[in-house]
């Protein structure tokens, strides 16, 4: 997006002036091949240097107040997310030099889920968000409001944390996934169906591969200290499952999780609980949050493993990959070309 000096309103895009000669040549190609034009949108980064220009709600895919609707004064286009005015930018921008015809690949755009004190906005909860919203919006097919019968794929930027990154803790830590192989959040990379809304809510559940001994310390800090209402898990309740120390647990983080939340409280339990957006709900034990009704069927959901997500192995038109493995294709490319 650096390319492009001024995003909003995206009809008024344009790519910086002094690469002009080199983007039309370069642009020209990729029309000859039937090529796309790969770009990088990170909401994030324009919500946070924005400073409250826009609304985080925005950057992230949710509902934004009537008042608060971002319009393009030229087209009359209503914007409901930033990805959306970002992707639009960059058809404008070409269309500025006079290219069309040409579609637009996302091949980095996701959320840091740890920025510290100096980046409140990069946190778990958001990153989940924002990557969930992400895969549901792209799934969908629907396209931007410029090019609404073009669907737009997506690549989710990144796999791993960047520990040796230079810079703020939050340009560190945009991975999905640890190095052990489990999941930083669990992200559900199928389209949701029915009644299902965008963000069907998020629960905290305790870590299979976690020390059963921190677990235990996890429990008992939950239901005392930390005011977790623990009486479904006790004996005779829907939720007491005695010989399964891991989904008991999770009952009471998550029921800490989702009342406190609001307040600060967040889902870490000494690293041995991590966020699902696939409802835990198992059988007449209905988690807090949940949407369900008891029906008494059913085991626990397979939420309770944090890598157990066979979307990884899916075709779909959102995948985790990192752009440097694109950037050498795309150069090589352009060269056979020139």
């Amino acid at each position: 997006m650096d390319m492009i000096l001024k995003p909003f309103p995206p009809s008024e895009a344009t790519f910086n002036s002094t690469w002009n000669s080199i983007m039309v040549e370069f642009l020209q190609f990729l029309k000859n091949t039937d090529s796309a034009f790969m770009l990088n949108a990170h909401p994030y980064n324009a919500y946070t240097r924005g400073e409250g220009t826009f609304p985080i709600d925005y950057a992230l895919f949710q509902s934004v107040n009537s008042k608060k609707k971002i319009v393009d004064p030229n087209t009359l286009f209503e914007y409901s997310n930033m990805f959306d005015t970002m992707v639009d930018a960059a058809y404008y921008a070409m269309n500025a030099l006079g290219i069309s015809s040409v579609p637009v690949i996302v091949t980095e755009s996701g959320w840091p889920w740890n920025g510290g004190s100096s980046d409140p906005a990069a946190t778990v909860d958001n990153a989940l968000v924002y990557n969930h919203n992400l895969i549901q919006h792209v799934l969908s097919g629907s396209g931007t409001p410029s090019q609404p019968t073009t669907e737009t794929s997506a690549y989710i930027y990144e796999l791993f944390n960047k520990d040796l990154h230079p810079g703020l803790l939050s340009e560190k830590n945009w991975g999905i996934v640890f190095p052990n192989g489990t999941a930083t959040y669990s992200l559900n990379f199928e389209a949701l169906t029915g009644n299902d809304s965008i963000v069907n809510g998020f629960f905290c559940i305790a870590k299979l591969n976690a020390k059963l001994d921190m677990v235990k310390l996890g429990l008992d800090w939950a239901c005392g200290e930390g005011g977790a209402d623990c009486s479904e898990i006790q004996p005779g309740k829907p939720c007491y499952l005695p010989n399964d120390l891991i989904s008991t647990t999770s009952y009471a983080y998550n029921d800490y999780y989702q009342k406190k939340r609001a307040s600060g409280g967040g889902c870490y339990f000494s690293d041995t609980a991590f966020l699902t957006n696939s409802d835990p709900s198992h059988g007449s034990c209905i988690f807090t949050g949940s949407p369900r009704k008891p029906d008494g069927q059913g085991p626990p959901s397979s939420a309770f493993s944090p890598a157990n997500n066979d979307a990884f192995n899916k075709g779909v038109s959102v995948q985790v990959l990192p752009f440097s493995y694109l950037l050498p294709i795309i150069l090589f490319s352009w060269l056979q070309g020139n």
